[in-house]
């Protein structure tokens, strides 16, 4: 049952038993007019409109929210979104760096925004503004991760039924698509520049990553027990991880090991290696930072006998060397005398793993045993990444037509 109630009036009752309409108490003050509904529990709610109209769409839309079964407290969508973002944050099964990530997005982007407003206040419109000024000022990662959480905070919104429908999921919400471009592999020439321009202590890094195609995590956790000579294979198994402040061993990307063939040249680089630095004996929890600890023989250290933290190998390994082949130019120095190099996403490690995978491609490795041994997930990812890498695709298009086509009609006509 819904009604409409006038606030401003009451009905008086006279002794002669004659019913008249008077002004009350409140005549004037505060909106007039009092929707009045029963929830699905059959206790009564209301909501006042200042116009009559107004009052009367709302008792007859909840009343028929009630009946079909789409009702929604209107009092469930006063929560504050910053409360509801702390319990999706809690909510979330994901591994821990991407946990981090998202509970960094959401204090710098998405918190500043959203945090004390009523999840029900929020409007598309709204978010669509906040979307366009943060595209205008970070990368199209950072604007789509940062999405990401916001729509998940309203989706569950939505699932705990304090809100009917997901602003985030309004057609007029646009979240910019990152422009992927084309890879382009680098030289033979240039990546023997760069082992060369490696320091002893470093150099089989960079020969494990341009013969292996290892990420750079999977390099650093890299272990001799990893490595079978008789079989000539590498066995990716781990990784070093970077949680907050602490670092952890953890699976590969994907959560998947694989296996690798090792290349003479890079077997006898890493007995050379092994001969001059002995492995490190390296103990770190495994996965979680509270994680049970194992213990590997890392290849690789840094000069204080610990493992390679990327940002430090980054900045004074890989950039110098980087400057010293000619790949970016010479550092500058700020005010307290550092050294500041001028690089992008295109001169980082990651490139010795394009590089293996151009050199696979054009030695006729298929495309699946590629994505197996680059521990891709999904062939079709390696397929759109690398395709233009392929040898010869123009050439065997050609041919496929003129097979086809040219030949039989030539044969006809002669």
């Amino acid at each position: 049952m819904a009604y409409v109630k006038d606030l401003w009036t009451k009905t008086v009752r006279h002794p002669d038993g004659r019913k008249e309409k008077a002004k009350s108490a409140r005549y004037g003050k505060g909106k007039r007019w009092l929707a009045v509904w029963l929830d699905p529990n059959g206790k009564e709610c209301s909501q006042a409109f200042a116009r009559k109209a107004d009052a009367e769409n709302k008792a007859r839309a909840m009343s028929t929210d009630v009946a079909r079964g789409d009702y929604i407290d209107p009092r469930a969508g006063t929560i504050l979104f910053g409360d509801l973002a702390a319990r999706w944050l809690d909510s979330r099964i994901v591994d821990p760096a991407t946990k981090i990530r998202y509970e960094y997005v959401h204090r710098l982007h998405v918190s500043p925004a959203f945090a004390k407003r009523q999840v029900k206040s929020i409007k598309p419109s709204q978010v669509q503004t906040w979307i366009s000024d943060l595209s205008s000022r970070f990368e199209t990662s950072t604007v789509q991760t940062a999405f990401l959480v916001f729509q998940g905070v309203m989706s569950l919104a939505v699932a705990d039924e304090a809100i009917k429908r997901s602003p985030a999921k309004s057609p007029i919400v646009q979240v910019p698509k990152r422009v992927s471009e084309e890879i382009i592999a680098w030289s033979d020439q240039r990546v023997l520049g760069m082992i060369d321009a490696h320091p002893q202590l470093f150099r089989l890094l960079p020969i494990i990553g341009a013969t292996c195609g290892l990420r750079q995590g999977e390099l650093f956790g890299l272990a001799l027990e990893d490595i079978d000579f008789d079989e000539g294979l590498l066995r990716v198994r781990r990784q070093i991880k970077r949680l907050g402040r602490l670092f952890v061993f953890a699976l590969p990307k994907n959560d998947k090991e694989r296996v690798v063939p090792l290349p003479d040249w890079a077997a006898a680089a890493v007995r050379a290696h092994v001969a001059s630095f002995p492995p490190l004996t390296c103990t770190l929890p495994w996965e979680k930072t509270n994680g049970t600890p194992r213990t590997h023989n890392l290849l690789f250290r840094w000069t204080d006998d610990r493992y390679i933290r990327s940002r430090t190998y980054s900045e004074l390994v890989w950039k110098p060397a980087l400057a010293k082949v000619g790949v970016i130019p010479a550092p500058d120095k700020d005010d307290r005398n550092r050294k500041h190099y001028a690089t992008t996403r295109k001169e980082g490690l990651h490139q010795l793993r394009h590089y293996y995978a151009s050199v696979m491609l054009a030695g006729g490795v298929s495309v699946k045993e590629l994505a197996e041994y680059l521990g891709h997930a999904d062939p079709g990812f390696t397929l759109r990444v690398y395709a233009h890498m392929m040898p010869g695709s123009h050439d065997r298009a050609r041919k496929a037509i003129d097979d086809r086509l040219f030949h039989p009609r030539a044969a006809a006509t002669s």
